[in-house]
């Protein structure tokens, strides 16, 4: 009877440690990543419907192409003129009537330090010299960028002094814009306009194979926050027209650049893909159209 007390002292500690054990698996409130085929960025925040809270990285342009939202009317609707300038933990309207102009909201505290979309500056028009297979531009990067918007360096490829450029090959003209393939390969899987994921072309590649702007541009985003996306590049071509590549391996360009035609923009990856290969995409307004209506035929 002498071990009683032992006994005892032992059974109140395990009792204590079970006490224990049960309080830490009470339920806890933590954030859920909702699946959108567009992306959208982990937050600790819970997002209400109806708004997007903007997080490092983030620009106008990829917010509207992550909703399939003109950058204007998005815009439009929260009062932000050009440059154009948010900043992380800002939450924006993605409906409702246009807000008056304004870049920040009145009595904003001081906060992070605001993320300034690349500007729709005016697009170069560069000619390839006749009969020449490779020229070499230099790509001028905006001062307006922040480094904010200043691609990952774990995607990044060393910085280049010139890209090279490739001319000839079949183009096509559509709306003033001359398309070209943005990359040699085949189409994996087709444009699908009701199919989240689909609504563009999958071409087939190579590891670290060249990736082409499709045609002349300034590049509005170079990051990867588009969850589905991996590595993506979007180019603004003109008011209306964006062009989106994803899945690459490594990008090289940044944003507020301006490119070319053929000019090589990434390498190609699976990043967010479970094989290697291009997502490319085009957008009219912030829709997307089948990219076969504006490519020339092979």
């Amino acid at each position: 009877m002498r071990s009683c007390p032992r006994f005892c002292r032992l059974l109140i500690v395990a009792l204590a440690v079970l006490l224990l054990a049960a309080c830490s698996t009470e339920p806890r409130v933590v954030a859920v990543r909702r699946f959108s085929p567009y992306g959208t960025p982990t937050s600790r925040v819970t997002e209400r419907p109806g708004y997007y809270r903007v997080v490092a990285g983030d620009t106008l342009y990829s917010i509207a192409f992550r909703n399939q939202m003109d950058y204007r009317e998005l815009a439009r609707i929260n009062g932000i003129g050009p440059p154009y300038t948010i900043y992380p933990g800002q939450e924006l309207r993605l409906h409702g009537a246009p807000a008056a102009l304004a870049q920040t909201a009145p009595g904003r505290a001081p906060g992070p330090a605001p993320i300034t979309s690349p500007p729709a500056a005016a697009i170069p028009a560069v000619v390839a010299a006749p009969g020449a297979a490779v020229a070499a531009v230099a790509a001028p990067v905006s001062s307006s960028v922040t480094p904010a918007n200043t691609v990952a360096a774990s995607a990044s490829a060393p910085a280049r002094a010139h890209t090279a450029v490739i001319s000839g090959g079949p183009t096509r003209s559509i709306d003033g814009i001359v398309w070209r393939w943005p990359v040699h390969g085949p189409v994996l899987a087709g444009f699908e306009a009701d199919e989240p994921g689909r609504q563009g072309l999958d071409i087939g590649g190579r590891m670290g194979q060249p990736v082409y702007a499709a045609a002349s541009g300034v590049v509005v985003y170079s990051g990867s926050g588009l969850v589905g996306y991996g590595e993506l590049i979007i180019i603004k071509h003109s008011d209306s027209y964006l062009s989106a590549y994803g899945h690459n391996s490594v990008r090289l360009v940044k944003e507020g650049e301006n490119v070319v035609a053929g000019q090589e923009i990434a390498e190609m990856g699976n990043s967010g893909a479970p094989r290697v290969e291009l997502h490319f995409e085009i957008r009219k307004d912030g829709k997307p159209l089948n990219p076969m209506d504006f490519l020339p035929k092979r």
